[in-house]
């Protein structure tokens, strides 16, 4: 028979349910096929909906496989989506260390709080840089209306790579910063020709060790991403292995208030290994997606909360 599927939805890296960037949970997916799993998340219809497709894998009952899919295609990682599941999880199972066995390998998540305060880090495979194809950056500046030299002088331009590959662009003004309009297809277009299936990740230093920054994700209605983990992720592991920073050492990400979702990423940035992604997230309010249920026996009815 067909059973009705519950989706969470919550907004990662915010204290408020109308900050941060939201994301779909679907606790229980081990019923739901690739086509099924690209319908909820069309539907839902935020950046990202991650799904649980196997639990306690291995008898562990903290270590869960997930997917991740967008509105349009499964993307290998994805940051705010994580924590958001980090955030469900411990609610159902109590704070502390889980395990997400992504496409690009396992990512280790310890949650801490309580009740509504709530918060998740994730620390990310071991981050990796690359310079822009050969004209490739060009073609990127040309499609924000920009040119080189309005880009930070002690921030080269690279692809940053800590889950997602990310192109990293630090601007030296804010006005630009703040004023640089795009062409979303167009964008799309270069993107898939590059595989980005991540962001354009944008930045511009506003303090010491704090970063204002605008990510571009033109995928469905949406063109700009509020809060992106994966990008705070590669950002970090851009400043570490371009010896911008000197590990250990912690940048704070602000993102989101172009679109009107401020959110505060945490970065944190060791001498070694993955880098960690701290934030909060709280539930918007959980649905029942009655339009996509989908054929499962009464025992593999998706798992909610209220």
């Amino acid at each position: 028979m067909n059973q009705t599927s519950v989706v969470l939805r919550y907004a990662a890296f915010t204290t408020t349910p109308d900050g941060g960037n939201p994301a779909g949970v679907v606790l229980d997916a081990t019923h739901l096929d690739d086509a099924q799993m690209q319908v909820f998340a069309a539907d839902v219809g935020y950046a990202e909906t991650v799904f649980v497709t196997e639990a306690a894998v291995g008898g562990d009952a903290r270590r869960n496989r997930v997917r991740y899919f967008s509105p349009i295609a499964e993307v290998p990682f994805c940051g705010h989506a994580t924590i958001a599941l980090a955030v469900a999880l411990s609610r159902l199972h109590g704070t502390g260390t889980f395990m997400f066995d992504t496409s690009v390998g396992p990512v280790a998540i310890e949650s801490a709080g309580q009740g509504a305060a709530l918060t998740a880090s994730f620390t990310s495979v071991e981050p990796r840089v690359a310079e822009f194809p050969a004209g490739v950056l060009d073609t990127l500046l040309g499609l924000l209306g920009m040119g080189r030299d309005e880009l930070h002088g002690a921030y080269p331009p690279m692809v940053a790579f800590a889950g997602n590959w990310h192109p990293v662009l630090v601007f030296a003004d804010q006005r630009s910063f703040d004023s640089f309009v795009f062409d979303p297809d167009r964008m799309r277009v270069l993107m898939d020709a590059q595989g980005w299936a991540g962001t354009v990740t944008t930045l511009c230093k506003v303090g010491a060790a704090e970063f204002d920054s605008r990510n571009l994700f033109p995928v469905g209605t949406i063109t700009e991403d509020p809060a992106t983990g994966s990008a705070a992720a590669a950002f970090g592991g851009y400043l570490r292995l371009l010896s911008l920073v000197e590990p250990p050492s912690r940048v704070v990400v602000l993102q989101g208030s172009h679109v009107g979702r401020p959110s505060r990423l945490t970065v944190e940035i060791p001498p070694l290994g993955g880098i960690i992604v701290r934030g909060e997230a709280v539930e918007i309010r959980s649905w029942t997606d009655r339009s996509s249920t989908v054929p499962c026996p009464d025992s593999e009815r998706v798992a909610g909360m209220a």
